[in-house]
């Protein structure tokens, strides 16, 4: 089968007289392929004109039917439609090969799989676009810091007891238009050294970015789909610390920070294989190197261009930059709840801290810091501040409670068992003396004075918005009245409060002739 500029071509020279020959020479074929196209172009009755006017696609159909193009008898071709929808189809674990074998099963002797995937992606260039194409990105300056780990984890740390050789996990950074690199060496790959890795970049370049654009890994991302991103708890405070934006790039798309997966395979090689011929025993050791190689990297002129990445980054990315915030960021404790228990305490290094009695039963996050005032904060599962405590590193108390957490009726009972004799003395003591001659009376009434302080309580929370006068005035009736007790104290004062009420204790009207009095009524 031949294309359609080989067609059109070998038809144009014919009709201009030129000989077979010069024909075969011209586009590489035999006479006999020269012969079948003149024929079929005779057969057609079209003038060269109207061939030129068609799409090449027909051309070529027309010329070579697809019934003439030797196939096995019972081919059937793919429903190329059904097999590129189910594999592209969000969930689905098929892949080319899959389809392929199911086909098959179905046509036991047609394509084999070589020709099954050529037509595959004829189909997909054909109706979807060619995969190779790429979108071209204007890098912004400054704009984004990259985040990744290294896939390679050479073996160069060795125990110094053990004799053990270690593994040694590399995290990379790279900024904006210059690519700026940061490299930095740590024993794992999780979560502390993940922050510690980037707060360490950001310091490195003493600037910060709009975006930070980590690699869609547990230590920074709970849950990315094109519907929903969730960050880590500790990335989301980091993020709140620095003021910048945590920006994942779409899953399972590398594509999405190609700039620091090309410096990731380039540290790969240029870093690496470097200090692969080196033996270390600490992982200071190791970044002393890596710092020496990453600067000397930096600074190393670009290929076929007069500046460095180094250059770059002063001139083009650090100038568009936010001020590097004043502090290190420093890495919590983090310990989940999946729900506030009833007592609504959360446990910690051996000490309950409270919440919010009305958060018994949500989700909850506490954060223990390690800053100059060692403090315990509880956030709500969207990671929201609900309240702060001090770190507790005394064996007693373990319950840290404050008292606008509790339930009212906790509260008042808490109240009650926290006061002693002298709590309730003084505090009778600012309404006046006979006040205070009653409590003093009734704490010593019985043979134990812990005996006493629910009468106190309740005899105090009385006068609670009522007149001192009025207090004073009840309990001089029981002082006198030699009945210091709860209920005689709560008969007077209820008795000298609707008096005062109904006005029989007020002061009297003024006489006046316009004035009638009850009796008028009469």
């Amino acid at each position: 089968m031949q294309n359609c500029t080989t067609i059109l071509g070998i038809i144009d020279m014919r009709q201009r007289g030129i000989s077979y020959n010069d024909c075969c020479s011209r586009y590489h074929v035999g006479h006999s392929t020269v012969k079948l196209i003149m024929s079929r172009f005779s057969e057609l009755g079209k003038e060269l004109t109207t061939l030129r006017q068609m799409a090449p696609e027909d051309v070529e159909t027309a010329f070579y039917p697809p019934e003439n193009i030797r196939r096995k008898e019972d081919s059937v071709m793919p429903d190329y439609d059904a097999i590129h929808d189910r594999i592209v189809r969000e969930g689905s674990k098929a892949n080319l090969y899959f389809m392929w074998l199911k086909y098959k099963l179905e046509h036991p002797s047609v394509y084999q799989s070589q020709q099954f995937c050529h037509y595959y992606n004829v189909y997909v260039e054909k109706n979807h676009g060619s995969d190779k194409l790429r979108m071209a990105v204007e890098w912004i300056p400054g704009e984004k810091v990259y985040i990744d780990w290294v896939g390679d984890q050479p073996e160069l740390l060795i125990d110094s007891i053990t004799g053990e050789i270690k593994k040694v996990h590399f995290f990379v950074t790279t900024v904006g238009v210059s690519s700026l690199i940061y490299a930095e060496a740590f024993e794992d790959e999780k979560l502390p050294s993940f922050i510690a890795g980037t707060v360490h970049a950001l310091e490195a370049y003493g600037a910060l970015p709009k975006y930070l654009v980590p690699d869609n890994l547990r230590a920074a991302v709970t849950r990315h789909t094109k519907d929903e991103l969730s960050l880590n708890s500790a990335y989301q405070d980091l993020e709140s610390f620095y003021d910048v934006i945590v920006l994942p790039p779409p899953p399972r798309k590398p594509t999405g920070k190609a700039t620091v997966e090309k410096h990731v395979q380039y540290l790969e090689t240029h870093l690496l294989e470097y200090l692969k011929d080196k033996t270390y025993f600490s992982l200071e050791d190791i970044n002393r190197d890596v710092k020496e190689k990453i600067a000397e990297i930096n600074n190393r002129k670009l290929k076929a261009q007069s500046f460095s990445r180094m250059n770059a980054f002063l001139r083009y990315d650090k100038p568009q930059m936010k001020p590097l915030a004043s502090g290190s960021f420093a890495l919590c404790e983090y310990k989940y709840f999946a729900c506030v228990p009833n007592h609504y305490h959360l446990l910690f290094d051996d000490h309950y801290y409270s919440v919010l009695y009305t958060y018994y039963g949500q989700p909850a996050i506490l954060k223990a810091t390690m800053a100059e005032i060692p403090e315990i904060r509880i956030c709500d599962k969207n990671n929201k501040l609900i309240c702060i405590h001090r770190r507790s590193y005394k064996d007693f108390p373990k319950y840290i409670t404050k008292p606008e957490h509790m339930k009212p009726e906790h509260r008042y009972y808490k109240d009650v068992n926290s006061k002693d004799g002298a709590y309730y003395r003084r505090w009778a003591a600012s309404y006046g003396p006979y006040l205070s001659k009653l409590i003093d009376t009734v704490l010593i009434a019985p043979r134990h004075e812990e005996q006493a302080y629910n009468s106190c309580n309740g005899i105090l929370h009385m006068c609670t918005n009522q007149s001192k006068l009025l207090v004073e005035e009840a309990a001089k009736l029981c002082v006198e009245g030699n009945a210091c007790r709860y209920s005689y104290f709560k008969k007077a004062l209820l008795s000298l409060t609707d008096a005062q009420g109904s006005g029989t204790s007020g002061p009297s009207l003024p006489e006046h002739k316009n004035l009638r009095g009850k009796e008028i009524y009469q």
